[in-house]
């Protein structure tokens, strides 16, 4: 649903290459919508042997949000992005992360997945949604960027807050109209947590293993 929202750094050989198309990105990224790196890339491609650094992503892009994945390690926010979610002084410690915090307590923008990676879930989900039209053109653009690869199926494994059947409105409005150009199997399991069983009740209304076609169908489910 996001991937017009991403800025993709596999293959570029050089960490300026990528700050220069960071930059670019956010030139014409209206507000208040973010650039989002995630994932897909590591330092070792780049010709400087780098991550980049919290300045190089405020200079960069000073008033733009950007989140940048790296693996599922750790993200790096810079100040706009930090001001976007809120993070400050006074944010608790979460329980499922870290923020890297300088000697005054305040938030670097550097968030650490340790013991988990919630801290990175979590704040990535704060960003604002793309209008409903946007998302499906944004999956189908998606779905292209696969066919262009040589996929035609994919396995959904779930996670990432993504909730059923919420967060699968757009890829069943596109089976529906008969828009799809790859077979997906997708896995649901409850994320909410401290719900109970309400969230097993919701998926047992809504969807069952073996559901669905050779397009689209629920793999597993529980």
């Amino acid at each position: 649903m996001n991937y017009n929202l991403e800025l993709r750094w596999e293959g570029v050989p050089s960490l300026a290459d990528a700050l220069r198309m960071l930059k670019d990105q956010a030139d014409r990224t209206p507000s208040p919508q973010w650039v989002r790196v995630v994932g897909g890339w590591s330092e070792f491609q780049f010709a400087e042997r780098r991550m980049p650094t919290l300045e190089e992503l405020n200079e960069a892009a000073p008033d733009t949000p950007v989140f940048v994945l790296h693996l599922y390690d750790r993200a790096l926010l810079n100040r706009a992005a930090l001001k976007a979610v809120g993070y400050t002084k006074e944010t608790p410690a979460p329980a499922g992360g870290e923020i890297v915090r300088d000697n005054n307590g305040n938030p670097t923008g550097m968030l650490i997945a340790k013991p988990n990676a919630m801290i990175l879930y979590s704040t990535l989900a704060k960003g604002p949604k793309l209008p409903l039209e946007m998302q499906v053109n944004s999956t189908r653009q998606f779905m292209r960027e696969l066919n262009r690869l040589g996929l035609t199926s994919a396995i959904d494994a779930g996670g990432g807050f993504q909730n059923y059947p919420e967060d699968y409105e757009i890829i069943e409005q596109l089976h529906a109209n008969k828009q799809m150009t790859i077979r997906i199997a997708y896995n649901l399991f409850t994320q909410r947590p401290k719900t109970g069983d309400r969230g097993f009740r919701t998926l047992d209304r809504y969807a069952q293993t073996g559901a669905g076609d050779r397009l689209l169908s629920c793999q597993r489910c529980g």
